[in-house]
């Protein structure tokens, strides 16, 4: 198993909304892809920006690639990511799950 990271901050007055939507949009879409085994998302405020970390696991890096491309180490940012986001990760990090959740 695979786990794909990302985050990125966002100004303090627009981290509700960017909650919501990668709650709705970003976990709905990730989850929806076969071989996509689960998704977390996380936030803590720094002063007044707020990072995100966006955590989904993968069966395989196949299953990513079949997702994102052959780049998977590549970010892919929808436009109201471009809107809110202020300091992102332009590409991921991946990790070999050595404990997967329950």
């Amino acid at each position: 198993m695979i786990a794909r990271v990302w985050n990125g901050v966002v100004p303090i007055d627009k981290a509700d909304a960017y909650a919501r939507y990668l709650a709705d949009f970003g976990v709905r879409d990730y989850k929806s892809v076969p071989g996509n085994r689960g998704v977390s998302l996380l936030r803590r405020v720094e002063g007044d920006r707020v990072r995100f970390l966006f955590v989904s696991l993968w069966e395989s890096r196949a299953a990513i690639e079949a997702y994102v491309g052959p780049d998977i180490e590549q970010a892919r940012y929808y436009s109201y990511d471009l809107e809110c986001v202020v300091e992102g990760a332009s590409t991921l990090a991946h990790y070999e799950v050595i404990v997967p959740p329950e």
